[in-house]
């Protein structure tokens, strides 16, 4: 469960701004959150508003309140799915063991406890916790076909990913449509599609943790997406201590890693999407020894607890920042 809010409105402007083309944009709440999208070209009206309706069709797939949702069957016991959710568990599948686990799509019967899908906040005891982290694993999942098999009280969850893959099927359409130029702000998975009209790079801008009505640095990109993970993004504070949503799959609690954020950037919407929860949970040393391992394409930005910037080397002539910060090894 991921409402990134990387990109505000002060951030926004530093990528659209300056454009000679007169943009179209498109703006309503699907998927648990505000979605702003911008095209350019004489036919983004009708892009934009297929786009709208492609964002309603995969909510009816893959979402967990809905109970006529796809996905909120399978949790219910039904196996059969369209071929679209079954390969889109099987990438989350994929993804989760190529990020050791950091990245689990299983973890429902925790949040649900902790009650981020549903606003009824509560702090579980470790006893509980652990109870409830035995009917996660993603060895309780199955694909075969167009069918999903749970065991062992095992509930997926999606939403480490929706919206990453989400923003890949925007980019395909409006491209198919014949848009060379867009920006999709998906609750702050910010997806490129090209670069700017003036043939220029986007700029998104990072949210700052410390200080969220400023950015802390800029992210040049063309055709790729920026995908940011926070502690500061989702919360509740109980007893004076601040719980955040970004559970750690082994211990079933707000994941402390030593991060404020990290930002994925990468031309995989799905996975970005995940990668900026798996690093988040992992923390700056895991996660750069993740990126080194090179398994997965991808370039991150990491903010530590105390402020330090680090960025992976693919993004040093990509990235800009009045603050200090360092290249990683």
């Amino acid at each position: 469960m991921k409402r990134s809010v990387l990109l505000i409105l002060l951030c926004l402007a530093i990528g659209v701004c300056g454009c000679a083309a007169k943009p179209v944009s498109r703006e309503f709440f699907a998927m648990d959150t505000v979605m702003q999208l911008t095209a350019y070209g004489p036919d983004a009206d009708d892009a934009l508003a297929a786009c709208e309706q492609e964002i309603r069709r995969l909510e009816g797939l893959l979402s967990c309140e809905d109970p006529a949702a796809e996905l909120a069957r399978c949790n219910a016991g039904q196996s059969a799915v369209s071929a679209e959710t079954a390969a889109l568990v099987q990438t989350a599948l994929e993804l989760s063991e190529a990020t050791g686990g950091a990245y689990d799509p299983t973890l429902r019967p925790v949040t649900l406890a902790w009650g981020f899908p549903t606003g009824d906040y509560r702090v579980p005891d470790e006893a509980e916790r652990a109870a409830l982290l035995s009917l996660t694993g993603t060895d309780k999942v199955t694909v075969t076909g167009d069918t999903i098999t749970l065991s062992g009280g095992a509930q997926l969850d999606l939403g480490g990913i929706a919206k990453g893959y989400a923003a890949g099927r925007l980019r395909t359409l409006l491209r198919d449509a014949g848009i060379s130029s867009a920006l999709v702000s998906l609750g702050g998975n910010i997806a490129a599609v090209g670069a700017k009209p003036d043939g220029s790079a986007w700029q998104i801008g990072l949210q700052d943790p410390q200080s969220p009505d400023a950015c802390f640095g800029v992210v040049s990109v063309t055709d790729a997406c920026v995908v940011t993970s926070g502690g500061y993004q989702r919360y509740f504070e109980q007893d004076g201590v601040r719980y955040h949503h970004i559970l750690d799959p082994v211990t079933g609690a707000p994941a402390a890693s030593g991060l404020l954020s990290v930002s994925v950037v990468s031309s995989d919407d799905t996975a970005a999407d995940a990668l900026s929860t798996a690093l988040f949970v992992l923390g700056l040393d895991r996660g750069a020894a993740l990126y080194r391992a090179g398994e997965l394409s991808f370039e991150a930005v990491f903010m530590t607890d105390d402020g330090s910037i680090y960025i992976t080397p693919g993004l040093a002539d990509r990235y800009r920042s009045d603050r200090p910060y360092q290249v990683l090894a």
